[in-house]
């Protein structure tokens, strides 16, 4: 069974909006690598179009340290779990019915894993204990506004630290593993 990772861009105050993050090359070399361990990213409709606006015709005006994430993002399978949109592409699919059923199908397929970002659906993902490793990307910042993540989350979720990476700009990476 292929693991399910999650991994969010976070201020120390819990705001999970990414305009309030200073991109870095460090930053970026970071997600790309973690993108590139997943088959196939698992993405809501919100964050499938922010990526994708973003992502699959890159401003060519962007730093040039940008392009390999630009790459990762773009050549990567992709899920959608939307109600709304009618169609995907940019190697996308649509994910409907079930949220557990259809995700439990996706992690029972061959290969290395799955990556999920954005705010609701791993909200509801580690609802229904399907994630099985979060990484947390806590910046040096406090923004006092903006989505807080898992705001509204009816049960605790105990996680076990697995690892953890500082980078230059001072942002900890921080992996943990749900405890079962």
């Amino acid at each position: 069974m292929r693991p399910l990772r999650y991994s969010i861009n976070v201020t120390l105050d819990g705001c999970c909006d990414h305009r309030t993050i200073t991109p870095s090359e460090e930053l970026h070399r970071h997600a790309a690598g973690v993108i590139a361990q997943a088959d196939a990213l698992l993405f809501g409709r919100v964050t499938y179009e922010m990526m994708e606006a973003a992502w699959r015709a890159p401003d060519p005006a962007m730093p040039e340290w940008m392009l390999p994430f630009a790459a990762t993002i773009d050549a990567a399978r992709k899920y959608v779990v939307s109600s709304t949109l009618g169609r995907v592409d940019w190697n996308a699919e649509l994910v409907r019915g079930d949220l557990g059923e259809a995700v439990r199908r996706l992690k029972e397929e061959p290969g290395e894993g799955l990556y999920v970002g954005g705010v609701q659906l791993p909200m509801a993902l580690a609802e229904l204990g399907l994630i099985d490793e979060y990484e947390f990307v806590v910046h040096p910042r406090v923004v006092g506004h903006g989505p807080a993540l898992f705001a509204g989350l009816p049960q605790y979720l105990d996680l076990r630290l697995v690892d953890r990476m500082e980078f230059e700009s001072g942002a900890v990476a921080m992996k943990y593993e749900p405890r079962r």
